[in-house]
C-alpha cells in the first residue's frame, strides 16, 4: 500500500473506511453506483492501489466461487466504476482516478488522495515507535490523533471476508494503541483519563478483560471497593453470557486482592475438628481479643445464644400450693 497524500491544490480524492464508507471527489460526495460491485471493486482496488491485481484474485475476494474465466461481472464492474469515477484508462478525468486494465488483471492509481485509513495506520506506527523510544510526548500525540480518527470498524455492514480480515487487523491495531495510552494514564495517575480509555475500549470490545483489570485495580486504589465488584461482576456476566467462558485467572486474583471477602467467598471452607462449626466460626466478631475463650459470652453472637425460657404460671390450686410450700399442713 502506498503511503497516503495530503491535501493538495490538484485533484482531491477523500476516501473514509472506517465506520461507514464515503468518498469525495473534488468536494463531492459519490452517492450513486451504476453497479452493485462496482462500490466493491472501487472500495477492494482503493485499499491495494498502485498493485497489478489479477482477474483470478479479484474474483476469489468480490465474487468467492464464482468463475473467473466468464469475466463478465468484472468487466460490468469496472465498466460501472470508470463511468461513475470518470476513470478513464487513457486520458483520466477531473477525479484523478485511472482504472488499468493490464496483463490479465487491473490497477488503479488515484492523484491527490487522503485516505482515513492510511493517515490512522500511520499514526498508530509513529505513536508505537515513539512509545518504544521512550518519548512519551510524541507517543501521546500520536495515539490520540489516531483513536479520534477511528469512527468505526472497517467497512461498517460489510461481511466479506477480505472486509473481515482488515478489520480485525485495525480493531486489534486500535486496541493496542489504546493499550498504550491506559498505560500512560495510569503511570501519571490520571483517573478521569483512564476511565475515558477505558470506556473507549471497551465500545470496540467488549469483552477486553484488561481493560476490566485496569478499571477495577484504579477503583482498589480510591478505595472504592464496591466499584471494583461491579465492574468485575459485568465483565463476569459478559463473559458468561457472550462468550459462555468465566474470567481468566488473573482477573479473578485481582479481585481476590483488592476485596479480601471476596477470597474468603471463594475459599473452601475448612473442616471443623472439634470446637464450633465453621458456620458458626465465620459469625464470630473478627475483633476479639487474645486470650478470650472462642465461646465466652463476649464472643457469642447474639443470635446462636439459647434464649431464656420463660416461667409459666402454676395452674395448681391455691390451697394444694399452700400444703406444698407448709411441710406441717402437708
Amino acid at each position: 500500500m502506498t503511503t497516503a497524500a495530503t491535501e493538495t491544490a490538484g485533484p482531491a480524492v477523500r476516501v473514509r473506511f472506517l465506520g461507514d464508507f464515503e468518498l469525495t471527489v473534488n468536494g463531492t460526495p459519490v452517492r450513486r453506483w451504476r453497479a452493485g460491485k462496482a462500490r466493491g471493486l472501487f472500495q477492494y482496488l482503493v485499499v491495494h492501489r498502485g498493485q497489478m491485481l489479477t482477474r483470478d484474485r479479484l474474483y476469489e475476494s468480490l465474487w468467492p466461487g464464482a468463475d473467473s474465466t466468464a469475466g463478465s461481472s468484472l468487466k460490468v464492474a469496472a465498466h460501472a466504476l470508470r463511468r461513475v469515477l470518470d476513470a478513464h484508462p487513457d486520458r483520466p478525468g477531473d477525479s484523478g482516478i485511472q482504472l488499468v486494465y493490464r496483463d490479465f488483471g487491473y490497477v488503479l492509481h488515484v492523484t491527490g488522495l487522503w485516505s482515513d485509513l492510511d493517515r490512522f495506520q500511520e499514526l498508530v506506527h509513529t505513536g508505537l515507535r515513539a512509545a518504544t523510544a521512550g518519548d512519551t510526548a510524541l507517543a501521546r500525540t500520536r495515539l490520540r490523533a489516531a483513536i479520534a480518527l477511528y469512527g468505526g470498524e472497517f467497512l461498517r455492514g460489510e461481511s466479506a471476508d477480505w472486509v473481515v480480515e482488515q478489520r480485525e487487523y485495525l480493531r486489534a491495531l486500535v486496541l493496542r494503541a489504546l493499550g498504550v495510552l491506559r498505560t500512560d494514564a495510569e503511570d501519571r495517575e490520571d483517573f478521569v483519563d483512564l476511565i475515558e480509555l477505558c470506556k473507549r475500549t471497551l465500545e470496540i470490545d467488549r469483552h477486553h478483560e484488561e481493560t476490566y483489570r485496569a478499571l477495577m485495580a484504579a477503583h482498589g486504589r480510591r478505595g472504592e471497593l464496591a466499584c471494583v465488584r461491579r465492574w468485575y461482576e459485568l465483565c463476569a456476566r459478559r463473559m458468561r453470557d457472550e462468550l459462555a467462558v468465566a474470567p481468566g485467572q488473573e482477573t479473578q486474583r485481582l479481585l481476590r486482592a483488592l476485596i479480601p471477602a471476596a477470597a474468603r467467598a471463594a475459599a473452601p471452607a475448612p473442616a471443623s475438628v472439634g470446637g464450633a462449626p465453621a458456620t458458626v466460626r465465620a459469625l464470630r466478631p473478627a475483633g476479639r481479643q487474645p486470650g478470650t475463650p472462642p465461646w465466652s459470652v463476649e464472643v457469642r453472637t447474639p443470635a446462636l445464644a439459647r434464649p431464656v425460657r420463660r416461667a409459666r404460671p402454676d395452674s395448681r390450686a391455691p390451697g394444694l400450693l399452700a400444703r406444698t410450700a407448709d411441710p406441717a399442713t402437708a
